[in-house]
């Protein structure tokens, strides 16, 4: 298969790492442009040393380059609020696809183990965020087996691990994660709580995922989980559980309150995940990174794996 070209916009954190992901790893991804707004950035000078081509004008600038018309992928890393304003310019090239690494939820939202076939079509995905990315396959994995009627996700992650771009996108993050929660993991109701970690030295990405569900037997859950745990690892060789699931009965003589849904009783199923970089771009306690960029490259290059067919 001869190599595609792409391009990334936003020369932040995200941006940076998912350009060295594509140069040092991908067979069939060729990194043609990487777009940003200022000129100084490190990603921009990176870029330009590794020998890809630049532009600090945003996406106008980089339709305006003669490589754009061989540039069949977009990969959006810069805001929920830039994206839809780069999803205007980009929308009116009907060749083009568009990755969307922020909040912003343009397109239909993409977890690859999880609801990837059906949407080869769309010409825009969104790829939630690092905390959906981690824990949407946890909670579609125990979905699968029995009813989720509620899913809540704690991520946490090194404070130094979040750009400009990230603590712009706070309340996104949460707002999104929930939404994706429902409409990708299967919850009736979900909840998502992002958390900086000040923490000396860094600590990597730990993610908490609980589900209450109808009860089901809890080794197919388990093994649900594992499962979906190795579909992750075949992208993101960092993803694992940082300690076995935990399962707790929830009586009907003492059911919890759901806001939206009332009292429910059900099994409660407990994950605990820690995510560890590649240390491509940022050190390795920056999981949170690489969990989005890794997911995004999956992507692009699973939709090549189709259009070559």
């Amino acid at each position: 298969m001869n190599k595609v070209k792409v391009a990334i916009i936003g020369s932040g954190n995200i941006g940076t790492d998912l350009m060295i992901k594509i140069l040092r790893l991908s067979d069939s991804l060729e990194m043609a442009v990487l777009v940003g707004i200022d000129p100084d950035s490190d990603g921009l000078a990176r870029a330009k040393r590794m020998g890809v081509e630049i532009c600090h004008t945003g996406v106008n600038g980089l339709v305006d380059m003669p490589v754009w018309d061989e540039i069949k992928i977009i990969f959006d890393a810069t805001s929920a609020k830039a994206h839809h304003a780069n999803w205007e310019v980009i929308k009116s090239y009907p060749d083009k696809r568009v990755i969307d690494l922020t909040p912003a939820a343009i397109g239909p939202y993409l977890v690859p183990p999880v609801n990837f076939q059906a949407l080869t079509d769309s010409r825009n995905v969104n790829m939630v965020t690092c905390g959906g990315q981690a824990t949407i396959p946890m909670v579609a994995a125990v979905n699968r087996i029995a009813k989720v009627h509620y899913g809540e996700i704690v991520a946490s992650i090194a404070s130094k691990s979040a750009g400009p771009g990230t603590r712009a996108n706070i309340d996104e993050f949460t707002e999104t994660t929930a939404a994706a929660i429902q409409s990708v993991g299967g919850a009736d109701r979900g909840k998502a709580i992002i958390v900086l970690n000040p923490a000396e030295p860094p600590l990597v990405m730990r993610d908490t995922v609980f589900t209450l569900s109808e009860d089901a037997d809890r080794e197919e859950i388990r093994q649900s989980i594992h499962d979906m745990v190795a579909e992750v690892q075949k992208y993101v060789p960092g993803y694992a559980l940082h300690q076995e699931v935990q399962f707790d009965d929830i009586p009907a003589s003492d059911p919890v309150y759901i806001e939206g849904l009332g009292h429910r009783s059900g099994l409660k199923t407990s994950v605990y995940l820690k995510v560890t970089g590649a240390g491509h771009y940022l050190p390795d306690y920056a999981g949170n990174l690489d969990i989005m960029t890794s997911a995004a490259r999956a992507t692009a290059e699973r939709l090549l794996q189709i259009t070559h067919r």
